[in-house]
């Protein structure tokens, strides 16, 4: 089975040298997602800003590959710092009632790190998807 990766332009462009998404059969794998809009603008300088945008371009990469959020089977998110926590449950749970409206969630690693490849970015986050080759 061969790899096949892809960058949707809806994403605008990787911020470095990596695909936005990678496929392998129906496992579709995204890159770390971040509060960036397509145009290469931060989506604002706080948490809740930046992981509205982040899901935004979660669902954008999802889509491109025939999928959505149901597909999601697994969550990686990044935090900066130990004090972003909070403001990020709180978001979640505001997000999260919309875009999982059954209540369940697919799982979630939670990391807090040191820093993000821009000092602006307060979180980042990846998924691991199963989308069936014919969805696209």
């Amino acid at each position: 089975m061969s790899v096949v990766y892809e960058n949707p332009p809806e994403l605008g462009p990787p911020l470095g040298k990596y695909s936005h998404l990678s496929r392998a059969g129906d496992l579709v794998l995204v890159a770390g997602q971040v509060g960036v809009r397509p145009n290469g603008s931060l989506a604002g300088d706080d948490l809740r800003s930046q992981l509205f945008q982040a899901f935004e371009n979660l669902g954008t990469a999802l889509e491109s590959a025939g999928g959505g959020f149901d597909s999601v089977m697994k969550l990686t998110t990044y935090l900066v710092g130990e004090s972003t926590i909070e403001a990020f449950r709180e978001a979640r749970n505001e997000l999260y009632a919309r875009i999982y409206p059954s209540g369940m969630y697919p799982p979630n690693t939670l990391l807090v790190v040191q820093a993000l490849v821009r000092p602006d970015l307060l979180l980042e986050i990846d998924a691991m998807a199963s989308i069936p080759i014919s969805a696209t």
